[in-house]
């Protein structure tokens, strides 16, 4: 997404000031595949969009999981729970990428039913109870480090450039981007 979408995306059009380069970047793409399916309905809902009770509009890991995308793992996943009252995230990982993708939207297609369609199982690729244990440490009290997305084998990561855009307060991005060999040639505006 960073290299075939993002970047070309911020070489050829101007930045809204009100909404993050990623969302805008993702929307574009969005309403561009939802214009080439002009003769079907598709709702689009995007992971940054909130209820009027400032609750997410959909649980992208949940649904991910649902899909059979990716592997949704919770505190309810390991035998043996070491984290007494701790609060504890749950964190999707997927069999191919490891913890290396974003779910930054859902798409729904109104009234069309596909009765044969089986509903996919996701891939349990973190089988073990101390790897998962590991998993979910990592995630809820290291993730700054990256390591929880390595847990498994991954064929491909973020490009040392899409780590360190993300890496960086969302607030310096736009001062990140116009640093990193003009990426961002138009005025924000």
């Amino acid at each position: 997404m960073f290299d075939k979408a993002f970047k070309p995306f911020l070489r050829n059009g101007p930045l809204k000031k009100i909404r993050d380069p990623v969302d805008q970047c993702i929307s574009h793409h969005l309403t561009l595949l939802r214009e080439s399916l002009a003769d079907q309905q598709v709702d689009i809902m995007y992971d940054y969009e909130l209820l009027p009770n400032r609750k997410p509009k959909f649980l992208a890991q949940t649904a991910a999981h649902i899909a059979g995308a990716a592997y949704y793992y919770q505190r309810k996943d390991v035998q043996q729970d070491p984290w007494g009252e701790k609060k504890i995230y749950g964190v999707c990982i997927h069999p191919r990428y490891g913890g290396w993708f974003a779910i930054r939207a859902l798409l729904l297609f109104p009234g069309v039913e596909v009765p044969s369609l089986l509903q996919k199982t996701p891939v349990d690729c973190v089988t073990t109870d101390e790897k998962r244990i590991e998993l979910l440490e990592k995630f809820n009290f290291h993730w700054r480090d990256w390591s929880y997305r390595d847990i498994t084998e991954v064929k491909e990561k973020y490009s040392e450039e899409q780590k360190t855009y993300f890496a960086t307060p969302p607030a310096e991005r736009l001062k990140l981007l116009t640093l990193q060999g003009g990426l961002q040639r138009n005025a924000i505006h």
